[in-house]
């Protein structure tokens, strides 16, 4: 399909720069065959008993790095841990590195270029296992998407903004940012009108923030991502589906474990391993009900996904009404609870 039919008009003044507080007080706008104006506190009325939904519990680190090398400047952000003292990063600006060179984040705390490949860095610091992770705790900031913009960039209110309160397994560098709604009250309130929660994991990775470049989707590639979903989960969804109630896919990242661990029957296995799928209208969807995501920037990956979910031409009506309406956009914007169209 052409990444032209994937965009729309968004003015800059709808992306959030701070998220709603309390967090559940965000608008929620449900995209059925009619456009319903919610708030996410609204959840619990707007399902049922024995629905269960399916969040991320990945855990953002400050993988956001400022050093130097030098006299120079260099700003580096962490994508991937390869062992005790090792990890792949990103760096700006990256072409003045060279492999022996020596980045100074702080008194102590060093890392030397290992080697390239393309745009990433391999970094070796001097440190290793728990103390590395106190220093990047201490050093680091949250890797805000780039479409956030303030003048000072990320500060200390984001290490909470930018974060679940359920998030337990550190490795991502971008938020589920769909989970970012819950609170514990919303929680409360969705187990006590007996909707399920169950957690997967997805490590989100750098793939997040980088624009479509190419004029057909079947020319992208995906950044692969690790995807976790164990086998207690895997029996509480299947249980789920068997007793009549919905699979709610809360957030992007969650679906697609989901449909990386379905059966072509809808069965749910145990899965651990690499997610690189990529959903494009035309897709057909194994084990996904409903789907609770926020709203997302024209030509990305995650705007074809919602329109292969909900229908391209319906979603693109429901953005229409979104911007008309002034929801606020992308991680720290407002969500929306999408139905599937008709298939």
């Amino acid at each position: 399909m052409k990444v032209d039919l994937f965009d729309f008009e968004l003015p800059r003044t709808l992306i959030a720069v701070r998220p709603a507080i309390p967090r559940d007080a965000a608008r929620l706008l449900v995209i059925d065959d009619e456009l319903d104006d919610r708030v996410v506190r609204d959840l619990p009325d707007l399902l049922a008993p024995g629905d269960l939904l399916v969040l991320n519990d990945t855990k953002v680190i400050p993988a956001r790095l400022a050093g130097r090398r030098g006299a120079a400047a260099i700003e580096v952000t962490l994508t991937q841990e390869l062992d005790a003292d090792h990890w792949a990063a990103l760096a700006r600006p990256a072409k003045r590195l060279r492999p022996g060179d020596v980045i100074r984040f702080g008194d102590g705390f060093e890392a030397k270029v290992e080697g390239r490949d393309g745009g990433t860095i391999r970094l070796r610091f001097d440190l290793a296992g728990a103390p590395l992770r106190v220093a990047i705790e201490r050093h680091g900031a949250m890797p805000l998407p780039p479409y956030i913009l303030r003048p000072s960039g990320a500060d200390a209110r984001d290490k909470v903004d930018y974060q679940t309160i359920f998030g337990r397994h550190e490795g991502a560098i971008a938020a589920p940012t769909a989970g970012l709604h819950f609170t514990e009250n919303l929680i409360e309130r969705m187990t006590a009108r007996g909707i399920g929660l169950v957690f997967v994991t997805l490590h989100v990775g750098p793939g997040t923030f980088l624009p479509v470049t190419v004029e057909d989707t079947a020319e992208h590639r995906m950044h692969a991502e690790r995807g976790t979903l164990d086998a207690p989960t895997a029996d509480r969804i299947n249980a789920a589906v068997k007793a009549g109630g919905r699979i709610v896919a809360v957030g992007s990242t969650s679906l697609r474990v989901l449909e990386s661990a379905a059966r072509d029957d809808g069965r749910v296995e145990p899965f651990d391993g690499s997610i690189d799928l990529f959903v494009v209208p035309g897709y057909r969807f194994k084990r996904v009900d409903l789907m609770l995501t926020n709203f997302h920037l024209p030509r990305s990956t995650l705007f074809m996904l919602v329109a292969a979910f909900g229908g391209l031409d319906r979603m693109k009506r429901a953005y229409t009404h979104a911007i008309a309406a002034g929801y606020r956009f992308y991680s720290y914007g407002d969500a929306c609870l999408i139905h599937p169209v008709s298939r």
